[in-house]
């Protein structure tokens, strides 16, 4: 699976892990920045990991800001995007099975090195259910995307 992931300057050192830790579990990676530390803004990483999604350049999207609730919303105003914030393993699995959510996000000042592996392990290895309900649920998702507000 290719990967595309991406931070702001609060995500950077655990997007620095999390690519490794994805590349040992033998997916490609695609690193779309940040590369340091210093102040960025967090909606220009967003919008690269959902471009890279929605495009077809990347299977899935891992994303990391502060908290995790800017580049959750940011990532969510792309079309077919469906980013979660999660910070538990069920909701990283279960968001994918029924919700077939394409990317992950992460708040980097909210949780530590080994949930953050074990949420992207958890998210890489789900697989949406395709159940009618879901199906359902999803379609109706995706239409308010084309609703003239």
């Amino acid at each position: 699976m290719r990967v595309a992931v991406a931070s702001d300057h609060a995500g950077f050192e655990l997007k620095q892990t999390l690519l490794a830790a994805i590349r040992e579990a033998g997916h490609e990676t695609i690193d779309l920045g940040t590369h340091s530390t210093e102040s960025v803004d967090y909606p220009d990483f967003a919008k690269a990991v959902g471009l890279a999604v929605r495009e077809g350049r990347a299977d899935r999207g891992v994303l990391l800001c502060g908290s995790g609730v800017g580049a959750s919303v940011a990532v969510n105003k792309i079309p077919g995007i469906r980013g979660g914030l999660c910070h538990d393993s069920y909701s990283a699995h279960q968001g994918v099975e029924h919700d077939n959510m394409n990317v992950l996000v992460l708040g980097a000042r909210i949780i530590g090195v080994e949930l953050a592996k074990e949420l992207v392990r958890d998210f890489l290895k789900a697989n949406f259910t395709g159940e009618e309900r879901h199906c359902r649920r999803l379609a109706k998702v995706q239409a308010l995307e084309h609703e003239k507000w």
